[in-house]
């Protein structure tokens, strides 16, 4: 099913306020050198729920930072809602995910420089589930 017009701006004016909200947070908290970016969110129809993609730079990171942003949850929420009071009523409730794919394009770039091309031999690659 298509995204309405309406989740599609509520995800934007998330996505834009939520990358702000993160990497200020990471710089305030002594990480430097990381990069936090906010790939994708996905707003469910009744607006409740919005799924949050986050891609973090250097992946090895990534799970830490995934479990430092999960664990500050209600805290981003409500930085988020004071950004947002005058666009959205109600803040969704938040779920955060790595986002992989840039992780896995490189795979497939390394795989297809390399010896061993999963073009010829599809086996090498992971399968991935289709989100």
């Amino acid at each position: 099913m298509e995204e309405s017009q309406r989740q599609k701006k509520i995800a934007s004016v998330l996505q834009r306020d939520l990358a702000e909200v993160l990497q200020y947070a990471a710089t305030q908290g002594g990480m430097r050198g990381i990069l936090i970016s906010v790939s994708k969110v996905k707003v469910t129809v009744d607006l409740s729920i919005a799924k949050v993609y986050v891609s973090v730079f250097p992946n090895h990171k990534g799970a830490e930072i995934l479990k430092g942003i999960t664990s500050n949850a209600p805290l981003i929420k409500h930085e988020l809602a004071q950004r947002t009071k005058h666009q959205l009523r109600r803040m969704p409730q938040l779920e955060f995910f790595i986002d992989d794919s840039l992780e896995y394009i490189d795979k497939i770039e390394q795989s297809l420089k390399g010896k061993e091309n999963p073009i010829n031999n599809p086996d090498l690659l992971d399968k991935r589930k289709k989100s």
